[in-house]
C-alpha cells in the first residue's frame, strides 16, 4: 500500500476509533484488523473490515424511516428522534446518499478509496 493511501486509511481508521455509534460488529472487525496491521494476514482483515462497513453504512432512506418509527422513540426519547428525523429529511432533500454521524461518514470515507488498499 502506498504510504499517503496508508496514511489516509490510517486517519480514517482513526475517526472510526472514535466515532460512539460504531456498531459492535464493525467494531470487532476493526479491532482485528488492528490487531493484524503489519503482519501476513492484514490484507485478510482489512477485506473483512471493508466488507463489514459496506454491511452496515445507513442509506439515507433508512435513517429516515428509523428516525421516524417506535424503536427510535425508544432509543433516542420522542424529542431526538424528532430531531434525527428532520435532520435525515434534510439529508435526503440535499441528495445526500447516506447517513452523516461519525461512524458513517468515515465508513464512507474509507470505501470511497477501497481500491487503492490494495495496490
Amino acid at each position: 500500500m502506498k504510504s499517503e493511501i496508508r496514511e489516509y486509511l490510517d486517519n480514517k481508521i482513526n475517526d472510526l476509533l472514535n466515532a460512539n455509534s460504531l456498531c459492535k460488529e464493525a467494531k470487532e472487525k476493526l479491532n482485528l484488523y488492528l490487531n493484524n496491521k503489519n503482519t501476513n494476514e492484514e490484507e485478510k482483515y482489512l477485506k473483512e473490515l471493508l466488507n463489514e462497513l459496506e454491511n452496515d453504512i445507513l442509506p439515507v432512506d433508512a435513517l429516515v424511516a428509523f428516525t421516524s418509527s417506535d424503536a427510535a422513540i425508544k432509543v433516542f426519547g420522542e424529542e431526538k428522534a424528532k430531531f434525527y428525523n428532520a435532520h435525515a429529511n434534510e439529508l435526503k432533500e440535499k441528495g445526500i446518499k447516506y447517513c452523516d454521524c461519525p461512524a458513517c461518514k468515515a465508513a464512507q470515507e474509507i470505501l470511497e478509496k477501497k481500491d487503492e488498499y490494495f495496490l
